[in-house]
């Protein structure tokens, strides 16, 4: 008899892999739920009706929770075809597959799409679904209920609750319907915990890291490994039709240089939808900023704003301390505000309150 999910935590607890967490146990038994039903076999005949298809789960709450452990751990013991991927990377797959099947002289280009899919798998897991793309907020309407009519079932997380998916988005209204389906859908639930992990990990440690010396490089390298296990792999993000690059990115963390997104055309759109798609960033050579590289020091500006407002938590490495940043050319008193929310954003504890 297949081991249930719960006695698997258990055993991971005893042996000293996990800590309890009794908000985590608490959600346990509906992923135990899922992968029951879907182990169930399918008796087959000609006048035999498929059987419904379990509810999916919408496991939402702040960063650090465990909720992709818990992710991992449930698709790693189920036996159907699953496919667990960020949601981002997910959505980007669609548009190039839809852009082929168009390519094509496909009509309707995302139903060969949703049926490649279908094809494939029992079960989607994605993990931090947020929309912050009107390209995106109209597709997956359409693309979810084509996966839900053919029996596929959705596990996802999310930092943020259904109702504020693409929030303050352009013609939101169009995209209600998908949160009435997703509530339809899957079992909507809220994971509270006293503990944050990801913050556990960098409370009481520096975070800001100057000079942007040998010794910076190999500190960023430590919280890097510490966050991600050393994983990694790019993150598109599709903001009013351009593509912006994180190059490296891993369960909410990016890693970025200063040049990658400052030195570049970026603007306040782009630097919004980052802070949406990351909990942690992590800011490599942030430079001596002033007339040379005036347009640079706005974007930096920008970009903070974002990161700030949004409660991102900024590992950084920089030429100098926030105070010395900018301290020549037009713009050095407004900078003031800007090194002033560097440092907070420093200060331990900052944004755990947020997910």
């Amino acid at each position: 008899m297949t081991q249930s999910l719960q006695n698997i935590y258990a055993d991971m607890v005893a042996k000293g892999e996990i800590h309890a967490d009794p908000a985590q146990e608490a959600v346990m038994p509906e992923f135990e739920r899922i992968r029951a039903e879907l182990a169930k076999p399918v008796k087959k005949g000609l006048f035999r009706k498929a059987p419904e298809p379990p509810k999916g789960l919408y496991l939402w709450g702040g960063v650090g929770r465990g909720k992709s452990m818990l992710m991992d751990m449930f698709v790693s013991h189920l036996d159907v075809p699953a496919r667990r991927v960020h949601f981002h990377a997910f959505m980007q797959e669609i548009h190039a597959a839809m852009h082929k099947a168009r390519a094509d002289g496909v009509e309707d280009a995302l139903k060969p799409v949703a049926k490649s899919i279908i094809d494939e798998v029992k079960l989607l897991a994605f993990d931090e679904m947020q929309i912050t793309d009107i390209t995106d907020a109209m597709i997956v309407g359409r693309l979810f209920q084509m996966l839900f009519d053919a029996g596929v079932v959705v596990v996802t997380t999310s930092n943020r609750v259904p109702d504020d998916l693409y929030k303050n988005g352009l013609n939101r209204q169009l995209f209600l319907p998908f949160i009435a389906m997703i509530k339809e859908k899957l079992v909507v639930w809220e994971m509270v915990s006293p503990r944050d992990y990801r913050q556990n990990r960098l409370a009481g440690n520096p975070s800001y890291f100057y000079p942007a010396d040998a010794d910076a490089r190999s500190e960023i390298a430590s919280i890097w490994q510490d966050l991600t296990g050393g994983k990694s792999s790019a993150l598109h993000l599709t903001v009013k039709g351009r593509t912006v690059e994180l190059p490296d990115f891993h369960n909410g963390v990016a890693k970025v240089r200063f040049h990658d997104l400052c030195g570049k055309p970026l603007g306040p759109a782009d630097y919004l939808a980052i802070a949406e798609a990351v909990r942690v960033l992590i800011l490599q050579d942030i430079p001596i900023l002033g007339r040379s590289n005036f347009n640079e020091a706005k974007r930096f500006v920008t970009l903070i704003d974002a990161l700030y407002e949004a409660k991102v938590r900024l590992i950084a490495s920089a030429a100098d301390r926030p105070e010395m940043l900018y301290v020549e050319g037009d713009g050095v008193f407004e900078f003031e505000r800007t090194a002033s929310r560097l440092r907070e954003m420093q200060s331990e504890g900052w944004g755990q309150s947020e997910g």
